[in-house]
């Protein structure tokens, strides 16, 4: 069977992600009778904080950690795909769909001096 790549939407942010024939390949095999749901940065945000970990941004001291003390926990990042090259990327904050996310190579060249 032959697969094409499709573009899906995610259920808890509403960007547009692709469902390459690769993905598809990889559902078949093994043995998921679904497409995704979530977009890459949802799935990693959601298997971030199913570990069990019970902590949220009310916890760490409010939505950005502006408030948090000395005791706070490890920074929570999250995948996301960068903007301007395509490649993965781990930022510290959940990515939008309406701002760019770039990776650190192509922040740095970005980033305003």
């Amino acid at each position: 069977m032959t697969y094409v790549d499709r573009t899906l939407n995610c259920v808890d942010c509403g960007v547009e992600f692709i469902h390459s024939a690769a993905d598809q390949e990889y559902y078949l095999a093994k043995g998921f009778t679904s497409d995704p749901k979530r977009c890459a940065s949802c799935r990693a945000y959601r298997r971030a904080t199913r570990d069990g970990s019970g902590s949220d941004s009310a916890a760490l001291g409010g939505p950005r950690g502006y408030e948090r003390t000395d005791d706070r926990g490890p920074r929570e990042y999250f995948a996301a795909i960068c903007t301007s090259c395509g490649n993965q990327a781990q930022v510290p904050f959940k990515p939008r769909m309406d701002k760019p996310v770039y990776c650190s190579d192509c922040f740095r060249e970005i980033k305003p001096d």
